[in-house]
C-alpha cells in the first residue's frame, strides 16, 4: 500500500506492481502529483509545482524496468538554452546545452578571466557527481564510514574532493571574482531549498546536473505523473482519490494496517509514506507512528516560496522558458530569509510555462510562474493581505529593475508558505524536507527503511533529496528496500515450514 501518489509514490507502485505485486495507492487528493500540480486560473492551467526537469535517464530507466519507453507517455524535448540570467539595467547571460556556447557566452559577459573560471567550476562539479552518484545518490542511505566504503576504502582523496566541510559560496571564489557569477552558480543550492552561504560545497554538482540537460515536457510537469499513473494502471495498480489517512496502524513495531477520514481499515504489512516525514514524527498519522523517524527541528527547515501564478501580458525583457531576475544584495536576501522574513528585495525565477520552442505572440497573455524564496514560517505567520500586497509589489520592482513589465494590476493568485503549511502539513511550508546545511545535512534526511517494520518512506523530503529526479529515485528506493524484505520475509518462511508452501504476504492481497 503506498500513501500520496506524488512521484516518489507513482515510481514505487510502478516498480512494485511491475514485479507481481498487487499495489493501492490512496491520495487525498483529487488526483496524482502531489507538489506537481496545476491550478486554475480564469480557465488557464498554471503549473504549480516544479517546472525544472533534468536526469532524464532517471525516468528512463523507471519505465525500461516496467517494460515501457518514456515516449510512449510523455513527450519530452531537450532545451537549447538552459536559462536566461538577468541583472539591474537588463543585463542578461544566458546558459546553453552545449558546454562551449556557455564558456563563450560567460567570457563575452564577465571576460577571459570568467570563461576559465567556468572551465575549472565545471570540471569540479562533475568530478563531484561522478563520486557520489552511484555511491550515493542512487543507493540506499549511509553514513560517512559507509559511503567511504562505497566510494573505496583506497580512494581517501575522493571523499576530500567532495569538499564537504566548506561552503559552497568560499569555494566559489575559487573559480569566479564576478559577484554576477558567484549570485548565478550559488542559486542552485535554492533546488534543495538551501543558501549558498551555508550549504557544503559538494553542492555544485547540481550545476553539473542541469548542464547535461533540461527537457520540456508537453503538456508540463502534470504530464510527467500522469505518463507514470497511466504506466502503473497498465500494471495492475489500483489508485484511490479523495482517500486521505488518518492513522498507520502499528502493532509489535510492524505495520499492520491503514485507517482513512472516513474510518474504513485496510489492512497491509508493507507500507511506502510518500508525504513529508515530518507528519509521520508529529504524530499526524497516530502516535504509534511517530517512532518511524525523527522529528526535525524547526530551524533545519529547507527554504519555503512566495509563488505568483498568472496568466499575463508581458513587455519589455524578452523571455525565455527559464528566466532568474537576481537581487541587488544577494546575501541580504538569505539574511532575510533566516530572520523570518521574506527577502525585501528578492531574487525571482520566472518559468514562462508558453515560451521555449515558439514565441508567444505580441500583446497576448501568456502563462507565468513566479518564485521568490522564503521562510518556512507557515504555520506561525499567516501573510495578512498587507504583507502579500508588499511582497508583490517588492517583486515586481525586481522585475522591472531587470528590465521586465508585467501588466498591472497583476492578475494573478498568490501560493504563500502559510498555504504549503496547509497542503503539507508539520513542515510549516518547507518544500524541500530538511535543508541542506553543514556536512552531515545529507546524512540525516530519512532513508527509505524506518524504524517500524513494513514501512517506508518516498518523496523530496528523504535520501536522496528534493527535485523530481530525486524523488524519482526515493520512489525506486524505496520499492527496492520493500522488495528486498518481501523476499526475505518469504524466504524466512519457506525455511521454517520444511516441505511446506510458502503464502502471500498482505502486500500481495487486495488491499495491498
Amino acid at each position: 500500500m503506498i500513501i500520496g501518489a506524488g512521484i516518489g509514490g507513482l515510481v514505487s507502485a510502478v516498480l512494485l506492481a511491475s514485479r507481481g505485486l498487487e499495489v493501492t495507492v490512496l491520495e487525498k487528493e483529487a488526483g496524482a502529483g502531489g507538489k506537481v500540480r496545476q491550478l486554475d486560473l480564469d480557465g488557464a492551467k498554471v503549473d504549480a509545482g516544479p517546472t525544472v526537469f533534468t536526469m532524464r535517464n532517471v525516468v528512463d530507466d523507471i519505465f525500461a524496468a516496467a517494460g515501457a519507453k518514456t515516449e510512449n507517455y510523455v513527450t519530452l524535448h531537450k532545451a537549447d538554452r538552459i536559462a536566461r540570467h538577468a541583472w539591474d539595467g537588463e543585463t542578461r547571460l544566458d546558459l546553453f546545452a552545449d558546454h562551449a556556447r556557455s564558456k563563450e557566452a560567460i567570457g563575452e559577459f564577465a571576460g577571459a578571466k570568467a570563461a576559465v573560471g567556468f572551465e575549472s567550476f565545471s570540471k569540479e562539479a562533475r568530478r563531484i557527481f561522478d563520486i557520489l552518484d552511484r555511491p550515493f545518490l542512487q543507493n540506499s542511505k549511509t553514513y560517512p564510514p559507509g559511503l567511504m566504503w562505497r566510494i573505496g576504502l583506497w580512494r581517501v582523496g575522493a571523499l576530500i574532493a567532495i569538499r564537504p566541510y566548506e561552503s559552497l559560496w568560499k569555494v566559489l571564489k575559487e573559480h569566479f571574482d564576478d559577484l554576477r557569477l558567484l549570485q548565478l552558480f550559488g542559486r542552485y543550492t535554492t533546488y534543495c531549498g538551501s543558501s549558498p552561504f551555508q550549504t557544503p560545497a559538494t553542492l555544485m554538482l547540481i550545476a553539473h546536473v542541469e548542464a547535461q540537460g533540461v527537457w520540456a515536457i508537453d503538456g508540463g510537469m502534470s504530464a510527467l505523473a500522469a505518463g507514470l499513473e497511466k504506466l502503473a494502471r497498465e500494471q495492475g495498480v489500483t489508485f484511490r482519490y479523495g482517500a486521505s489517512v488518518s492513522r498507520i496502524d502499528v502493532r509489535n513495531k510492524a505495520v499492520a494496517g491503514v485507517e482513512l477520514a472516513s474510518g474504513e481499515y485496510l489492512a497491509a504489512d508493507k507500507v511506502i509514506f510518500n508525504g513529508d516525514p515530518a507528519a509521520l514524527a508529529s504524530g499526524l498519522l497516530g502516535r504509534p507512528a511517530t517512532a518511524a523517524t525523527r522529528k526535525m527541528p524547526a530551524k533545519a527547515r529547507s527554504l519555503s516560496a512566495l509563488v505568483w501564478l498568472a496568466n499575463a501580458k508581458t513587455g519589455g525583457f524578452e523571455l525565455d522558458h527559464h528566466n532568474v531576475f537576481f537581487s541587488s544584495d544577494y546575501e541580504a536576501e538569505f539574511c532575510d530569509i533566516k530572520s523570518g522574513r521574506p527577502p525585501a528585495s528578492p531574487t525571482a525565477y520566472v518559468c514562462a510555462l508558453d515560451r521555449g520552442r515558439s514565441p508567444v505572440p505580441a500583446g497576448q497573455a501568456e502563462r507565468l510562474q513566479i518564485i521568490v524564496n522564503a521562510p518556512a514560517n507557515g504555520d506561525t505567520e499567516q501573510y495578512a493581505s498587507k504583507e502579500r500586497d508588499r511582497c508583490t509589489t517588492d517583486m515586481l520592482a525586481r522585475l522591472r529593475a531587470c528590465g521586465l513589465e508585467l501588466e498591472e494590476p497583476l492578475p494573478h493568485r498568490l501560493v504563500t508558505p502559510a498555504d504549503f503549511a496547509t497542503l503539507f502539513p508539520a513542515t510549516g511550508g518547507a518544500l524541500y524536507g530538511r535543508a541542506s546545511h553543514g556536512w552531515a545535512a545529507s546524512f540525516l534526511r530519512p532513508g527509505s527503511r524506518t524504524s517500524i517494520r513494513g514501512l517506508y518512506c518516498a518523496g523530496g523530503a528523504t535520501h536522496p533529496g528534493a527535485g523530481v529526479p530525486m524523488a524519482a529515485l526515493s520512489g525506486k528506493l524505496a520499492s527496492q528496500a520493500l522488495l528486498s524484505d518481501h523476499i526475505s520475509t518469504r524466504w524466512f518462511h519457506r525455511k521454517a515450514i520444511a516441505g511446506g508452501m510458502s503464502t502471500r504476504s498482505a502486500m500481495m492481497g487486495a488491499s495491498g
